[in-house]
């Protein structure tokens, strides 16, 4: 597929849903791609990028940036709290808090700082014991706890189980970030990202349908 694939289809899903595409940021995934594909997006014009690893991304991402202009960029793979320093000088959002002392390990660094990036707290909607994320029984507690450190927790996140329909999943984060007053829900990928604005997401992470199939060789 291609970048203006995509944007089509994030059009028509938005005139579906009754939403403005303007409610809807779309996070190009460039985890693992050559950077011939990375460039390729950079010069179609976008600016919102997601990756997984810090170490990757603190390799290639400040040379593009110098090379491009400013990017925004979001970290939506699990975070290591020993790098959390270099994430919140290199990540404008971090989209998995998901345990104490990462929110503990970020709050210092916002006060050393005076500053962090936007967060969500990644939400194990399908209770996944080989997956991260705080459990929905104690995601309540959890928003309140990172609230307590005046950490700027924007939404929630998750990633529903391969195997299952993801709308019940993005039916029950789109609850839970309601009750406890989040606006931001990022849900949905490549394969069900149409669900998941029609469920209300605010950020989609779509990442092989723009790019190509990745290779970790």
């Amino acid at each position: 597929m291609s970048l203006s694939a995509i944007q089509s289809r994030l059009l028509a899903a938005c005139k579906a849903a009754d939403r403005a595409p303007s409610s809807l940021t779309l996070i190009a995934v460039s985890k693992v791609q050559p950077l011939d594909r990375v460039r390729a997006v950079l010069s179609e014009g976008h600016r919102i990028f997601g990756e997984n690893y810090v170490q990757e991304a603190a390799a290639k991402w400040p040379d593009l940036r110098a090379e491009f202009g400013p990017v925004q960029l979001h970290m939506i793979g699990p975070l290591q709290t020993n790098k959390a320093k270099v994430a919140v000088e290199l990540f404008d959002v971090i989209h998995t808090l998901d345990r104490p002392s990462l929110a503990t390990k970020l709050a210092s660094l916002a006060q050393q700082r005076g500053a962090s990036p936007d967060l969500f707290i990644q939400i194990n909607t399908g209770e996944e014991p080989q997956k991260a994320g705080v459990l929905p029984v104690d995601a309540d507690a959890f928003i309140a706890e990172a609230r307590r450190f005046e950490l700027p927790v924007k939404g929630l996140m998750c990633i529903p189980p391969e195997d299952e329909d993801s709308t019940p999943h993005f039916a029950a984060l789109a609850s839970l970030a309601t009750r406890n007053g989040l606006p931001g829900l990022s849900m949905g990928m490549s394969s069900d990202f149409e669900a998941a604005i029609m469920a209300g997401a605010t950020h989609i992470r779509v990442g092989s349908a723009i790019f190509g199939a990745r290779s970790y060789a």
